[in-house]
């Protein structure tokens, strides 16, 4: 097929030539523009009759040609769109159309929550399975934890003990496990010892306070970040608002138009307030139902409860044909309907078709099943689970109510009785916390290994995605127990959805979770050297 193809001069090519990656083709790029600059020129798109480069070449290259620079300025025609669009008029999806990464460093546990709660942007996490908390950041600055002089030296000397009671226990659980599980034949040596790090770091991940510090990398459109500074300047952490007036001051430096509405009173500040008040509404209502009351519980693992289901199977069956039909989807329930029932799970089986690895997945079909869970887990787990975009994830407050686990096998290892000594500890920091109060302080104090109630609420094409993906051998335990039970509750009541999902690995004995993952990857490494 032919494509119509734009004619631009010399003087015009030379124009265009560093901020496109083609001239001549009907799909390109744009590089080397600041995101105000493009996020403006696609605004201006769907009110222009010509292509984005002839826009360009009317609208926005005579600033450069003139002597501005986009090297780092928005542009003064890129400002005023978004002052006449997106300030005036409130359309808002034009904020959806540039993006910027941040890099927000030496963030608590906690703090990584509040900025990975919107679903539209991606985040990159420093890892608490591959990471040693077991040296001090530098020379004379301590352990990697957040602190605050408010709560008194008695928090320090807390928090110091957790990372000496990691920091000693680190050697001799890699020892324990590199006796328990040998190098096999023909593993690589190297991969064998990360693992072996590897499965250390899991066993004691649940020692590290909530208080330990993480980097996050975030990528998103001038919209999220508009959302993402709101949540922040209105939470109660201290440590939220430091971190939303840095964010802003760097988005300010970079997309300054997308995020403009934050610092205005009468915009991002009634918006703020409107948070907070919404926030102190559910308290005074949680509290006068009685419902901030929590009673201790001392579980033995995971807790998973499926608290509603919507849809059935002939629903999604019905969703999964709706695309190649020509009728509405009432006619094509009625036709299910007429289906033998053995014939149902045939039928789910051919539409899903066969999936050669758990990235193939069934189509949107599947979202027509909505499942509901709470579930009870160690900090650890959640922090995993949560991550997830495309669930609803709502969450309590982090507290010792509900109890904290120990790993059997380090029982094994020999540091179970000092690993319980590091929860007493830091649950005795958490109580004294509350009892200056500062409530909402004291959560930094409590070990990941301490459990929380939250609800996860996804389709069934999620769910698939979720139990497949948290469930693999190369998952942290505590999570692969939360995937077996999510399994097995959607089994529960939709077994043919269950079934669909192949790729759960339902294996559930002590092993060297990461060997694979690092032979794998030592065989790439020796293949490009």
């Amino acid at each position: 097929m032919e494509y119509p193809v734009e004619s631009f001069t010399d003087d015009e090519r030379a124009l265009l030539a560093p901020h496109f990656t083609n001239l001549d083709r009907p799909v390109f790029a744009l590089v080397n523009l600041p995101e105000t600059v493009k996020g403006a020129m696609f605004a201006r798109y769907s009110r222009y009759q010509g292509g984005l480069r002839r826009l360009y070449l009317e609208e926005f290259a005579h600033e450069r040609a003139a002597g501005g620079s986009f090297d780092s300025a928005e542009g003064e025609r890129a400002r005023r769109l978004y002052e006449r669009i997106f300030l005036g008029y409130g359309d808002d999806s034009v904020a959806q159309l540039g993006g910027a990464h941040v890099a927000c460093e030496s963030v608590s546990n906690v703090m990584t929550k509040l900025l990975q709660r919107g679903r539209l942007a991606a985040y990159l996490e420093q890892s608490t399975r591959y990471i040693p908390y077991d040296a001090p950041m530098g020379p004379g600055l301590g352990y990697r934890y957040w602190r605050d002089p408010s709560l008194g030296p008695e928090y320090e000397r807390a928090m110091d003990h957790l990372f000496d009671t990691y920091a000693e226990a680190l050697p001799r659980v890699e020892a324990w496990a590199a006796e328990r599980f040998p190098r096999a034949e023909g593993e690589p040596e190297a991969a064998h010892r990360r693992s072996i790090r590897a499965k250390a770091l899991d066993l004691l991940r649940g020692l590290l306070p909530a208080a330990s510090l993480s980097h996050v990398g975030i990528f998103a459109t001038g919209q999220a970040y508009e959302q993402l500074l709101l949540r922040l300047f209105a939470s109660p952490l201290p440590e939220a608002r430091d971190y939303a007036r840095m964010v802003l001051t760097e988005l300010q430096a970079v997309i300054p138009s997308f995020i403009a509405r934050v610092d205005r009173p009468d915009r991002g500040g009634e918006w703020i307030a409107y948070l907070e008040r919404r926030e102190r509404a559910a308290e005074r209502w949680a509290a006068r139902l009685g419902l901030d009351r929590a009673q201790r519980d001392e579980r033995t693992g995971p807790a998973v409860r499926l608290l509603s289901v919507q849809g059935t199977e002939e629903d999604l069956l019905g969703a999964l044909v709706y695309e190649a039909a020509a009728c509405s989807e009432d006619e094509a329930r009625s036709a299910i309907r007429k289906l033998p029932p053995d014939e149902h799970a045939t039928m789910l089986a051919d539409l899903v078709g066969q999936r050669r690895n758990r990235r193939h997945r069934p189509g949107r079909g599947f979202e027509a099943l909505r499942y509901r869970f709470e579930v009870i887990s160690d900090y650890g787990a959640f922090r995993d689970l949560q991550r997830h975009r495309m669930l609803t994830a709502q969450w309590q407050t982090l507290g010792p109510d509900l109890g904290a686990g120990v790993p059997d096998e380090l029982e094994q290892a020999g540091v179970a009785g000092a690993y319980r000594e590091g929860l007493e500890r830091s649950r005795a920091e958490h109580a004294r916390i509350t009892s200056l109060g500062r409530p909402e302080l004291a959560p930094y104090a409590l070990c990941l290994g301490y459990r929380i109630r939250y609800v996860l609420d996804m389709n069934a094409r999620e769910a698939m995605h979720v139990i497949e993906l948290r469930s693999g051998r190369e998952g942290h335990p505590a999570y692969r127990a939360v995937a077996h039970a999510l399994h097995a509750e959607i089994a529960r009541v939709h077994p043919t959805v269950a079934a669909a999902m192949t790729f759960v690995d339902r294996d559930t004995e002590p092993r060297l979770e990461r060997i694979l993952s690092e032979i794998r990857a030592h065989a790439k490494h020796r293949a490009r050297a």
